[in-house]
């Protein structure tokens, strides 16, 4: 997507060219939520907490468990209280959900590389840019892929927060451990993580999509064959003027 729309500024006996505020801001918009993306996404940490209280002794423990990005759940393991007579147990959570998040972070990362060498070409070589007619061709197509892959990663993602939400939840911790229905201690749950954080990413990814599908119509605009439509239309223009 080496370009959204331009409107450059030539000053008179000057080589040098500015662009405009409005549309220079509008050609970052890639590149910054390509940031706000994966930054939302990777950064993410939280913790789910039950808490377990003995029927023998009346101690009460608190059962906490970190957990965050790529969210392989699977790897988090945390320490089941001993009550009465049960042995000690070391417990996961269950799930893994690294392949949904990574691939959006991915997706996300590689979205960052291409609108910042895009903007690159396309401020310092407009003039091969303009010449060259396979480079808008191509450009188009890869933001087309860009596009469908960005609804992919969004939706996946999506589904992937709503099976974290439900993985990390306390309850789930309290369904895992035994001690909790042999009525040799009462459970209930504790710190309810907050994914917020998450939440935002997947905002950020569909609405990396909705910029990217916008932006295939402006740079259909620059490729051979949205210019090949008006020299056509003019030629049957002139054809029937002829004929008059």
């Amino acid at each position: 997507m080496l370009v959204l729309r331009k409107s450059w500024i030539y000053e008179e006996g000057d080589v040098s060219w500015g662009l405009h505020y409005s549309r220079f801001t509008t050609l970052l918009l890639p590149w910054l939520f390509a940031i706000f993306a994966f930054g939302s996404c990777g950064s993410y940490s939280g913790e789910t907490a039950a808490t377990v209280k003995c029927n023998e002794d009346m101690n009460m423990t608190v059962v906490s468990v970190q957990f965050g990005y790529p969210f392989r759940l699977y790897q988090q393991r945390y320490e089941m209280p001993v009550c009465e007579e049960s042995s000690k147990r070391i417990l996961h959570l269950s799930g893994d959900f690294s392949s949904s998040a990574e691939f959006f972070v991915t997706m996300a990362v590689f979205a960052f590389l291409y609108s910042m060498a895009a903007l690159g070409v396309y401020l310092c070589f407009h003039a091969i840019y303009t010449r060259n007619r396979n480079l808008p061709a191509v450009d188009f197509c890869v933001t087309g892929a860009f596009t469908f892959l960005w609804l992919v990663a969004a939706s996946a993602w999506g589904k992937g927060v709503i099976d974290v939400k439900t993985a990390t939840h306390p309850y789930s911790l309290i369904a895992a451990m035994p001690v909790c229905h042999l009525h040799k201690a009462v459970c209930n749950a504790g710190v309810v993580p907050s994914l917020g954080l998450a939440n935002i990413s997947v905002l950020f990814g569909f609405l990396n999509f909705l910029l990217w599908a916008g932006n295939c119509w402006f740079v259909f605009k620059e490729t051979a064959w949205h210019k090949q439509n008006p020299s056509k239309e003019n030629s049957v223009e002139q054809g029937e003027s002829e004929r008059q």
